[in-house]
């Protein structure tokens, strides 16, 4: 049954990752105003492939992570929204409201819904607190280092914090240690390399969607491993 539902997701995942393109052009399109057409094409190929290939495996790794459990389909959702939420991020230095929210809102009704199927209520209401917890950290962040953290990463931090809350406590504080972990190395990297100075602005959406799925994925694994149990 597991390798069907793998499979199956994969499918789905390749489906839903190349219908994602329109998406990741159009949502941010009314701030940044239409980009020059042959640019457009050829940036929307190579976009369009990639996405749908991490897509895929994205979904077939949840379908194994998730098999038998209500909660899938939230994190399917949650997954192909943040996808998108990191092409965006990386082309546009934009976190979109119009797609954030809706993510949002999606994850609240599909995890509340996953909660009751499960029989884990307690797994929603820990989700919230982490929910409240994550975005109180990254608001006061926002607040001292504006040109730091963009109030979209607050914003998307409340749908990270809730949908690894549901998972645990310990899932929860994975995740955005390995999305800071992730964005230092790179940055790091980046300066090292010479390929951005100390005053170029990084895109943290990317990384906070890394340390995420990473979490999502791994985190279980990566606590029983650190707690030795």
């Amino acid at each position: 049954m597991t390798a069907f539902v793998v499979v199956a997701c994969s499918v789905l995942g390749l489906v839903v990752g190349w219908m994602l393109d329109p998406v990741i052009t159009r949502v941010p399109a009314p701030v940044l105003g239409p980009p020059e057409p042959d640019a457009q094409v050829a940036q929307s190929d190579v976009r369009r492939v990639v996405v749908a290939i991490v897509c895929g495996a994205l979904f077939g790794a949840m379908g194994a992570r998730f098999e038998g459990s209500w909660a899938l389909p939230a994190y399917l959702v949650l997954t192909a929204g943040l996808v998108a939420l990191a092409a965006i991020d990386l082309e546009t230095y934009l976190l979109p409201n119009r797609l954030v929210y809706p993510l949002m809102f999606a994850t609240l009704a599909l995890l509340g819904v996953a909660s009751l199927g499960d029989g884990d209520g307690a797994a929603y209401v820990r989700g919230l607190v982490v929910a409240a917890i994550a975005f109180s950290a990254f608001f006061v962040m926002n607040f001292v280092a504006p040109r730091a953290m963009g109030f979209g990463d607050v914003r998307l931090s409340f749908v990270l914090g809730l949908s690894l809350g549901w998972l645990g406590w310990g899932v929860g504080f994975v995740g955005f240690f390995l999305s800071f972990l992730f964005g230092s190395v790179v940055g790091v990297a980046l300066i090292a390399f010479r390929l951005r100075s100390r005053k170029d602005h990084v895109p943290f959406g990317p990384f906070l969607v890394a340390g995420t799925l990473t979490a999502i994925l791994l985190g279980a694994d990566i606590v029983s491993w650190y707690l030795g149990t």
